[in-house]
């Protein structure tokens, strides 16, 4: 983890002494880093505290990075609608992933506590995550509502505080005619705090089916918060194309969701269920199964995605020479 923090805060520095528009080059090679890195972490894990719990990671990491896509797109719908500059946009992105590193770890640590004297909470986690996944599944403009429950709070700050109309670089705070004022940068660091937390209460109870020791839940969201900003650059306006991802999305929020009932169930307290004994004959899914589901769903919702995308191009090209 120091090693990891340390990363951290020389990504940090490097964006603060030198902030600049990644390349699709650099963007790549800081994703493919950040990925190596994580199955780095997996390998030593397993060498120092079993292959058990590399696995767990693996999952876990995978099951983070995939939600933490559906992140993007809200960032994505965030910055247009602050109109912030391309330039400046790696610093957002970095606080962003600081803001959600602090949030998610006050989420685990909550989340281990009351899991440890309240296992029936499984039952809870688990049913939130299928209703969270039909949401998903709804049709499109979801990520437009995300950002729609944030506008309640940037029109608060505006009648609360002094806002300026233009951006002052990367500063909060600026000088316009002798007054000190805020930036707009500060109502886009709150606007992406509010959408960090929104996406914690949704991704921690996923991956506490995968694993309830903490180290390794808060590891698999560090490793997957970490290529977040790359990852924004590097798939840039790929992301208008992706419009299926949201039902690869729904299919795992969907399937961890049933798997936290199961769990609930073979380990059931609870005293209106079975008489308060545990329900045997409830099927015990691997966590390689849970990983299988992932990636599938994720590969699947992309494919299906450009090659929809691509037919509709071709048609667009076809049209004006049928006329």
């Amino acid at each position: 983890m120091i090693v990891l923090s340390i990363i951290l805060i020389g990504d940090l520095l490097l964006i603060r002494l030198r902030p600049h528009i990644p390349s699709t080059k650099e963007s790549t090679l800081w994703v493919v880093f950040y990925v190596a890195l994580a199955l780095l972490f997996a390998v030593i894990l397993g060498n120092v505290a079993g292959w058990r719990n590399a696995g767990d990671f693996i999952t876990g990491w995978a099951l983070e990075y995939s939600l933490s896509v559906d992140n993007l797109f809200v960032f994505v719908l965030i910055m247009a609608q602050f109109a912030v500059p391309r330039r400046l946009q790696q610093q957002v992105l970095m606080v962003g992933i600081i803001i959600a590193l602090i949030l998610r770890g006050a989420f685990i640590l909550v989340g281990v506590t009351v899991i440890e004297h309240f296992s029936p909470i499984f039952y809870i986690f688990g049913a939130f995550l299928i209703y969270t996944a039909i949401k998903q599944a709804m049709p499109e403009g979801e990520h437009e509502d995300d950002v729609k429950r944030e506008n309640f709070i940037v029109r608060l700050l505006r009648r609360r505080i002094d806002i300026s109309e233009t951006y002052d670089g990367s500063k909060i705070r600026t000088t316009v005619d002798g007054t000190r004022m805020w930036t707009p940068m500060i109502i886009v660091f709150i606007t992406i705090g509010v959408t960090d937390l929104i996406f914690a209460v949704d991704s921690i109870p996923a991956i506490f089916e995968i694993t309830t020791n903490g180290f390794l839940v808060f590891a698999a969201n560090i490793f997957a918060l970490m290529g977040l900003r790359q990852l924004y650059f590097l798939l840039g306006d790929l992301l208008d194309r992706l419009r299926y991802l949201h039902y690869g999305i729904a299919v795992i929020l969907g399937f961890i969701g049933v798997k936290l009932i199961l769990g609930a169930l073979r380990e059931n307290e609870l005293p209106f269920i079975n008489g308060g004994r545990p329900v045997e004959w409830v099927p015990d899914i691997d966590n390689l199964v849970s990983l299988g589901v992932i990636l599938v769903s994720m590969t699947v919702a992309t494919v299906a995605s450009l090659i929809a995308s691509s037919r509709e191009k071709r048609a667009e090209r076809i049209a004006p020479t049928a006329k």
